[in-house]
């Protein structure tokens, strides 16, 4: 057998090969850890083009949900502004926590909480917010540990400016004006416009550091109510197109307090302090929320518009989180304040580069604690022990695949918290004082498959149903009491 012979390269140009090769090497580096743009909308339910909805305009949500993975069965964890934020940011449930309300900061229950944005920034990230991204007001304040820049909002453009002479003194003695406002003014006027270019800002800045990764939060304020936009946007629907909801009475056999009296707009002038809207008067809210979220869209397509000529988009995971539905005169309620499906359901886009594919529509559960995970799978890091949600990741990649079985949420009525469990079919809300025997609860149980518009409570008809969800319910810890102190008004 003829031996091969081997051939010996020099040893000048073996050492130059090897230190090219290493120059190559260390010139490739790690992998760019990914950049995080979390965009969070006020009262902002899934009435949207991507979710089929016929009349709204929403082109730039849209598309985002075009370049990603749109969540078709996305739930808030609590439907009001405070708690449904302090569970995206720290990834726990209201009940864990123990705050319903919108007065009490998150610290004041857990003073050691590591908030998503806290998380990211010990793993190297600069971390920085503008506009709503924890509830500020009624005595709340932002999180500035959460954040390595200080956290940034527009100075005007909160207040109705064309309206001011239809303002009243409302029941808590301040001045409320109109609940709308057509006002022929530039995008800029109000707040969103302002948000929409320091956000703009913001990207430029980060794309001349390609280096250092970052999580930044955007807060828009609209369709919050008032329902303030510029005049083109109310150009863009006729008024005679609005139908208002053919049920406006409440599910029959629900408990008389599972339902809102919507005292939020009522504050509002022009609107009746008890009874219900009139026809007109329905139709202008219906015609100014859409007109809103449209505002709104134009906004988030200036920010899309600015990541898109950079060249962070290719390694930029983006979310677009609702944080909750709103009630627009379905079974006779307005805003938010319940556990019905108007008022729990939420809009969520995800969009992560080499993981989920374009256009992908999910119709798995998920619930808002589960976004804290998510990210932080997403991006690479450990995970953080201890939350209520669970990454979305596997779903993300393979739509089929479903991580839970259920997702939970709350409201409190005076002395009742309704837990509510939410399955791919039913809802279930067990109604008690917290600690309370389960056996003084009152139940409520619908059944979207052949309910859909939740017109009557079921517990009675289905009682083996109701026995499957409420040990669904009881592998959840007992929720927390609301925590109170010396000096606040409980």
């Amino acid at each position: 057998m003829k031996r091969t012979k081997t051939r010996t390269l020099p040893l000048c140009l073996t050492a130059l090969l090897l230190t090219a090769a290493s120059s190559a090497s260390f010139a490739a580096g790690p992998p760019a850890r990914p950049n995080v743009l979390l965009i969070c909308v006020d009262d902002l339910k899934p009435l949207l083009g991507c979710y089929g909805s016929p009349l709204i305009q929403s082109p730039n949500i849209d598309r985002l949900a075009a370049r990603g993975a749109l969540l078709e069965r996305a739930f808030c964890n609590q439907a009001v502004c405070s708690p449904s934020r302090n569970s995206l940011m720290t990834g726990l449930r209201p009940q864990t926590i123990g705050i319903y309300d919108l007065p009490t900061h998150f610290r004041d229950a857990i003073p050691d909480a590591v908030t998503v944005a806290q998380y990211f920034q010990r793993q190297g990230y600069r971390t920085e917010a503008m506009g709503k991204i924890f509830h500020v007001g009624h005595g709340n304040h932002e999180d500035a540990l959460s954040w390595t820049v200080p956290h940034w909002r527009p100075k005007d453009g909160y207040q109705l400016k064309e309206s001011t002479a239809r303002a009243r003194r409302n029941s808590r003695g301040g001045i409320t004006g109109a609940p709308t406002e057509c006002a022929d003014v530039p995008d800029t006027a109000y707040a969103d416009g302002q948000i929409a270019d320091e956000a703009a800002a913001r990207l430029r800045k980060a794309a001349a550091k390609p280096d250092e990764p970052f999580f930044m939060a955007i807060g828009f304020l609209r369709p919050h109510l008032p329902f303030m936009a510029p005049k083109k946007y109310w150009e863009l629907y006729e008024r005679s197109s609005f139908q208002p909801p053919k049920r406006q009475t409440p599910p029959e056999g629900a408990p008389a307090f599972a339902g809102t009296t919507w005292g939020e707009l009522r504050a509002y002038s022009d609107m009746p302090e008890v009874g219900p809207l009139s026809l007109d008067q329905q139709r202008e809210l219906i015609h100014g929320y859409h007109a809103a979220v449209s505002y709104m869209d134009a906004q988030l397509g200036r920010v899309l518009d600015a990541l898109d000529a950079s060249p962070l988009a290719k390694n930029t995971i983006i979310v677009l989180w609702g944080d909750h539905g709103w009630h627009l005169g379905d079974h006779g309620q307005w805003c938010k304040h319940t556990n019905y499906e108007q008022a729990a359901r939420i809009p969520l886009v995800v969009v992560a580069p080499g993981v989920t594919a374009p256009g992908t529509r999910i119709s798995a559960l998920v619930e808002t604690v589960d976004l804290y995970p998510t990210l932080c799978e997403l991006a690479g890091l450990p995970a953080l022990r201890g939350l209520d949600g669970t990454s979305i990741v596997p779903t993300l990649k393979n739509p089929a695949t479903a991580t839970k079985d259920a997702v939970f949420h709350v409201y409190p009525r005076g002395e009742l918290l309704g837990r509510a469990v939410r399955t791919a079919r039913y809802r279930l809300v067990e109604w008690k004082k917290i600690g309370a025997p389960a056996a003084t609860a009152v139940i409520e149980l619908y059944d979207y498959e052949t309910d859909p518009e939740e017109t009557s409570n079921l517990a009675a008809a289905k009682p083996a149903v109701v026995a499957q969800l409420r040990a669904m319910l009881a592998t959840q810890p007992e929720a927390k009491s609301q925590i109170h102190f010396a000096g606040r008004r409980k």
